[in-house]
């Protein structure tokens, strides 16, 4: 809780910090990055390029800050996102001192864009705004290396490539067995890896792939969809890596598996929702439950622009038919046989008494099912998502609200 001196300052300031949220990202990254070019390795290239990355501190913060006020998440909310960014950060190597320099940055362009605004109180009051979040998420990561058994020196291990497989059009799965000879990492249904591409310009860049197939003890699957730029953007410079530049043989350097996207206990009936690469921590859910409950009823649901764009088709599939109750429903934006054509209709979708629904895809698709679902009675406990990139922080909270 905020400090009873400090709540009506950043009542009161709020919507000015807001109003200037653009400009405040920018200071902070243009300086931060400027005066450190080491930590580029942490962002994505693209996401910097296009700006969506920009926003993704500042934002969090401001957001906090309402759930702080009472003006923005509330706790059940805010304490789920809360989750999923400590997750990512495990997942990119964020350590406790990290904090440090970045709160500097971030008060120093909040002073720099505000200026005269920015009193000793009002800067007072949002540095205290500022570390309770950097301490929520210490300790929230702090647990989360420890259940991983992650090195926080190094949190790294290299893997082979087995083998490399083409799914659909400009998308690929890699099959990965650790390099040291020890057993493959157990992890839940739906969560991911970070994988440190060592890029030929000499360079590192970190990408979080989900884990497409359940654990096995062995390996690990992850399955890449090349990411074109439009609009002007540049391309995906790590998915353009993974499938130009790597073969069998080839090793990758792998974060432990992360991510609150996992699969809960218990024998409801389950609705997968996907679309695009989206598809891939759901056909790992699929793939777990057919091998560990045969019985439990699972309902998928997929949305592409083609049948040759569909990742994992026959993986799904394959998993389904050892299920003892199985529906697949699929909407190609281009007629296919066996698929509906045009946009997923949510009204069309069997949803079973007390299903649990999974949701991964483009933002905008899972905020029309989500409230699609809503609308049919599902309640918000039974509907999970995961959002990847810079948008987990920029539209995980309009997409919880």
């Amino acid at each position: 809780m905020l400090s009873a001196t400090n709540f009506p300052v950043v009542e009161a300031t709020l919507p000015v910090v807001g109003d200037h949220l653009d400009a405040i990202s920018d200071v902070f990254y243009d300086t931060m990055l400027g005066e450190n070019p080491d930590l580029l390795n942490l962002f994505s290239r693209s996401a910097q390029a296009t700006g969506q990355q920009r926003q993704a501190l500042a934002g969090a913060v401001a957001a906090f800050a309402a759930h702080l006020v009472g003006a923005g998440p509330d706790a059940v909310q805010f304490e789920h996102l809360v989750n999923r960014i400590a997750h990512r950060h495990c997942a990119l190597g964020i350590r406790p001192e990290q904090y440090i320099m970045v709160g500097r940055y971030l008060l120093g362009a909040v002073g720099a864009v505000l200026g005269d605004a920015v009193t000793p109180q009002v800067a007072a009051a949002w540095d205290e705004v500022y570390w309770l979040f950097a301490t929520r998420l210490i300790g929230r990561e702090t647990r989360i290396y420890a259940e991983a058994g992650t090195d926080g020196e190094n949190p790294w291990r290299e893997y082979v490539i087995d083998s490399k497989t083409a799914e659909a059009h400009d998308t690929v799965s890699l099959v990965l067995t650790p390099a040291d000879g020890r057993p493959a990492p157990g992890f839940l249904p739906g969560q991911y890896v970070t994988v440190a591409a060592e890029l030929p310009d000499g360079t590192r860049q970190l990408r979080q792939y989900s884990l497409s197939q359940a654990a096995d003890g062995q390996t690990l699957r992850i399955t890449v969809r090349r990411v074109r730029g439009t609009g002007g953007a540049p391309d995906g410079v790590v998915s353009g890596y993974l499938h130009d530049h790597t073969s069998p043989g080839d090793r990758l350097r792998l974060s432990q598996p992360y991510g609150d996207l996992a699969l809960t206990a218990g024998d409801t009936p389950l609705l997968l929702v996907s679309a695009g690469v989206g598809v891939t921590p759901m056909a790992a859910i699929l793939d777990h439950v057919a091998r560990t409950q045969p019985a439990r009823h699972v309902t998928a649901v997929h949305a592409d622009r083609s049948l040759d764009r569909h990742p994992l088709r026959v993986h799904m599939h394959a998993s389904g038919a050892r299920l003892h109750s199985f529906d697949s429903l699929v909407w190609y934006e281009q007629p296919a046989p066996d698929a509906f054509t045009g946009l997923v209709d949510v009204d069309d979708i069997p949803v079973r008494p007390g299903a649990e629904v999974y949701l991964c895809g483009p933002v905008p698709y899972m905020r029309a099912v989500r409230a699609g679902l809503r609308r049919r009675g599902v309640p918000d406990e039974r509907i999970r998502y995961e959002v990847f990139g810079s948008e987990q922080w920029r539209r995980a909270p309009a997409l919880a609200g």
